[in-house]
């Protein structure tokens, strides 16, 4: 009983964490769940609530999602993810996943302190950015940080930013826990932990987004960089 009460907290909170910001709940939930359950478990559960928490709040953000905006992004993470995986079996990961944190770090200190405003990018950035997603993804299973990147770069209220990051953790996400499920890694009771925390997921989730609707555009970013360099010391810590 001890064990599911700690679930259900962990994503509750986790939840809440995708609710405000739109990404942030493997984070939190990864390292939290690893210490008492198996990470072959914690992977796919992880995998499962993401998705789970992405589709509620891409319903809910659907008529700001910008489509064509985010496409060439997916379409650059189609060759990237096998790039990605063979870099991964080529290089040293700790020191990949070391200089990929302390960038982004240095990037969540520039946003947060510049003055300079953000302007609408290039559709061709989309691919290059979507690119380097698919190398992340494949190397590490960390695709975020490129997707939040290129976001944050994109003169967008807070809704299109949110909306365009759920458009695109969504598919990513999709073909993860498609892959999973082909090779036998969502198991029963991968499903068992899910079904018990699932209520917590849905009101953490619905918490989060009811703070995220009375916080402002400049709030918002300012709580995506933060974040952003919690993720970097994220990484960091795994390197």
């Amino acid at each position: 009983m001890e064990t599911y009460l700690l679930i259900c907290a962990i994503i509750f909170f986790a939840g809440f964490t995708q609710g405000l910001s739109g990404f942030g709940s493997i984070l939190l939930a990864i390292p939290l769940l690893a210490m008492f359950l198996d990470i072959k478990t914690v992977i796919p559960l992880t995998a499962v609530m993401g998705l789970t928490m992405t589709t509620v709040l891409l319903i809910q953000l659907w008529k700001y999602l910008a489509w064509r905006k985010i496409i060439p992004f997916l379409i650059g993470t189609v060759p990237g993810i096998p790039l990605g995986v063979l870099f991964l079996k080529k290089m040293d990961k700790g020191m990949v996943q070391f200089v990929l944190g302390s960038l982004l770090i240095a990037y969540s200190v520039y946003s947060l302190v510049s003055k300079r405003r953000p302007r609408e990018t290039a559709e061709r950035w989309g691919y290059l950015f979507g690119f380097l997603g698919g190398c992340l993804g494949g190397a590490f299973s960390a695709s975020g940080p490129a997707v939040i990147v290129y976001a944050s770069l994109q003169d967008w209220p807070k809704d299109r930013i949110k909306a365009s990051l759920q458009g695109m953790f969504f598919v990513i996400g999709a073909i993860v826990v498609l892959f999973y499920t082909l090779n036998g890694l969502i198991t029963t009771v991968v499903l068992k932990y899910f079904g018990v925390s699932f209520p917590a997921l849905l009101l953490g989730t619905y918490v989060g987004a009811l703070c995220y609707g009375k916080i402002s555009d400049v709030q918002y970013k300012k709580v995506m960089f933060i974040l952003l360099g919690l993720l970097g010391a994220f990484l960091i810590y795994r390197s």
